[in-house]
């Protein structure tokens, strides 16, 4: 019998009574979001600086600070490191140079694009929640509809919040007796977690335009950037512009409807509709979304922790889906507030995405993948410059491909065989897919690459990975750095994948892909266990701490190279070792997912859910990374539960039997369209 999934995804819908930060709730579509408290607007912001921000964000939305000089990378002194193939120099040290350098990291910057608020004239913000009681919000996942009602001095309010699946529109409809309208607000941008500066009204102009019946424009200028909101109201709603920067929507009934449209200079066009059209479409879209999807439902199993599960998975679903499934790779707190100032880190793009095809919905992932072809010129530039052939992938940057400077960031390197990860999906789970053609050129180039960048060791007879490289546990000296784990698997794993395409496809492969996948170093181990890198014999004492990438050589996926007897013994220490406090959200599931390869199913499952304050989910599904006051969410964290339930429902390639990573014992997994991972 097919799962009831409307039923189940109803039992879990986020139901939220008081206002509480941790419980904000948002709708979206990929492209554009907005966040909204218990009002069903943005009425109440917070002031604990830990609280997760009230916004409305696109991708497109990027600003940047006047008189900065943003794209000046050739004024910034390179620090120069000795590699193999004599110095290389990176954008890793601002000494001497730290206005510029903080001006290519801080612009360009993601902003908040308008803020509506309840409004009574004469009341203050800070007095509105004690005039609200009686609250029942409900996200109604199955529809993409939040619906909020309250009483607002004694009188009832219900309002709708909805934002139309195809445009960058969102509508609200607010129905009340009380004498309430909505108050839109125009922030200047900021590269902070907020993304809102409202003390700097000087700085930017709001321009109200009435165009027809029902119909008006906002224009919106901040510096360079300009943007409109296309506005269209329900019958006897106006709009006022009563500030430098606020505009009152009003009306002589008792039900305010507004729909508000939102476009710039380069973005698709939004032709806005009434409340009724987008709240059906958006109905429409969702459950499209939801029926035609992969879905996984343990609700009927007997251990403690399956409703915790249940709700973290259908919650992380619908986050993604809304946050990062748009045109570009998204930030990790995706469309809600400012994290690394709206950039994005192109190896977290894997975890933000690439469990939609696993969940069968690989046109989700899809979205973003022809970026990586508009900025293919740059990533041979950086590599060329460097000294390398092929192209080298930025970690922290945005649409236009370039790479923030870092101490950090420039030098790491796992994300260079994500584009062969993607490829090795859409090969399993959707072969027809248009990108696989389009991306011939982008596989040979990170191949290429990653070819190059290895060094050829005369005494080992072996090809090696570093130095200069920090890996995915960042807590290492770069010029110390030789062959880690992780890397050197990814690195195996994803040029045996990259030849096997070529060949299915009937192309030639260069002769040395073959000669560095044949020669690669092997794993490095005490014999007892996996160490961080060659050179790290201290892996479980000093070192014990940040990402334990070690054991994520056996998780994405099995590249062949991993000794399970000697894996198990890492995991065994990295649990005893380890401070397992100070990981972050989405070391939990990949630590799931080697344990489930190894057979362990039921530490498996201890470690998805385990209770630790970066593995906290608040009440919206979100993953906190406490007590971080600038993460109040972490989109990679619920990336990686998708993909550790995927592996752990369907499998991998070799596993066995029936939901292979669940343990046998408490829990009943149903599932329906969830692929195996490799």
């Amino acid at each position: 019998m097919p799962i009831d999934r409307k039923s189940i995804i109803d039992t879990y819908a986020p139901v939220v009574k008081e206002w509480d930060p941790a419980s904000f709730l948002s709708v979206g579509n990929g492209e554009f979001a907005t966040t909204v408290d218990c009002t069903g607007l943005q009425t109440i912001s917070p002031t604990d600086e830990a609280a997760t921000p009230l916004a409305t964000m696109a991708t497109w939305g990027m600003h940047n600070y006047p008189g900065a000089l943003p794209k000046r990378y050739d004024l910034l002194k390179r620090k120069m490191y000795e590699s193999a193939k004599g110095q290389v120099g990176y954008m890793s040290d601002d000494s001497g140079q730290e206005k510029l350098f903080e001006e290519l990291r801080v612009n360009a910057h993601r902003f908040n694009l308008v803020r509506f608020s309840l409004y009574e004239e004469g009341v203050d913000e800070s007095q509105m929640l004690s005039l609200i009681d009686n609250i029942e919000q409900r996200l109604d996942l199955y529809r993409g509809v939040i619906t909020s009602s309250y009483t607002y001095r004694s009188k009832p309010v219900a309002v709708k919040t909805v934002v139309h699946p195809d445009q960058d529109q969102l509508s609200l409809s607010l129905t009340s007796e009380a004498n309430l309208s909505v108050l839109l607000s125009f922030p200047y941008p900021s590269h902070l977690k907020e993304a809102s500066n409202w003390e700097a009204e000087a700085l930017h102009t709001t321009a109200l335009q009435h165009e027809s019946e029902g119909r008006w424009t906002i224009e919106r200028t901040a510096d360079e950037f300009v943007y409109r909101l296309e506005v269209q109201t329900g019958q006897a709603v106006t709009l006022k512009q009563i500030g430098t920067h606020q505009v009152l929507v009003s009306a002589t009934g008792n039900t305010i409807e507004v729909n508000l449209g939102f476009t710039h200079q380069k973005s698709r066009p939004c032709p806005v509709v009434g409340f009724d059209a987008c709240e059906s479409a958006s109905s429409l879209a969702w459950h499209s979304f939801w029926e035609e999807g992969g879905f996984v439902d343990v609700s009927a199993s007997t251990d403690s922790r399956k409703d915790e599960l249940q709700r973290r998975i259908l919650l992380s679903r619908y986050l993604l889906a809304i946050q990062c499934s748009g045109s570009t790779p998204p930030p990790e707190t995706g469309l809600t507030c400012n994290s690394w100032y709206g950039k994005f880190h192109l190896e977290m793009h894997l975890l933000h995405a690439a469990h939609f095809p696993l969940w069968g919905q690989a046109h989700l992932l899809e979205r973003s993948l022809s970026w990586y072809t508009q900025i293919l010129g740059g990533a041979y530039e950086r590599a060329k410059e460097q000294g390398y052939a092929g192209a080298r992938w930025p970690k922290m940057t945005e649409a236009d491909g370039s790479d923030a400077p870092s101490a950090i960031g420039t030098l790491l390197c796992w994300q260079q065989p994500h584009p062969i990860f993607y490829a090795a999906l859409l090969r399993s789970y959707n072969p027809t897919s248009p990108i696989l053609p389009a991306w011939e050129e982008v596989l040979e180039a990170t191949a290429t690459f990653m070819v190059d960048y290895v060094v050829w060791d005369e005494e080992t007879g072996h090809y090696t990975l570093g130095p200069p490289v920090i890996p995915v546990q960042e807590n290492h000296d770069p010029t110390e750095v030789l062959n880690p784990t992780f890397e050197l698997a990814y690195w195996r794993w994803a040029l045996n994948e990259a030849i096997t395409m070529r060949e299915e496809g009937g192309k030639s492969v260069d002769p040395l892909w073959r000669e560095v996948l044949e020669k690669l170093a092997p794993l490095p181990s005490n014999g007892s266990v996996y160490l961080a890198h060659q050179k790290c014999p201290d892996t479980y004492g000093s070192f014990a701490e940040d990402h334990p990438s070690l054991l994520f050589a056996l998780s994405l996926f099995d590249g062949g190279d991993v000794d399970h007897q000697v894996m198990k013994n890492s995991l065994d220490e990295v649990i005893k070792r380890w401070r397992l406090n100070e990981l972050w959200g989405w070391d939990f599931p990949l630590m799931a997912m080697c344990a489930a390869r190894l057979g362990e199913t039921e530490l498996a499952m201890d470690l998805l859910l385990m209770e630790s304050p970066k593995n906290t989910y608040t009440p919206n599904g979100h993953n906190a990374q406490l007590p971080k006051s600038d993460l109040p969410l972490y989109l990679p964290g619920n990336g990686a539960l998708l993909l550790a339930v995927a592996l752990m429902a369907s499998g991998w390639k070799g596993s066995e039997g029936e939901a292979p990573g669940f343990p046998k014992t408490g829990w009943t997994v149903r599932s329906e369209g969830v692929f195996p991972l490799f």
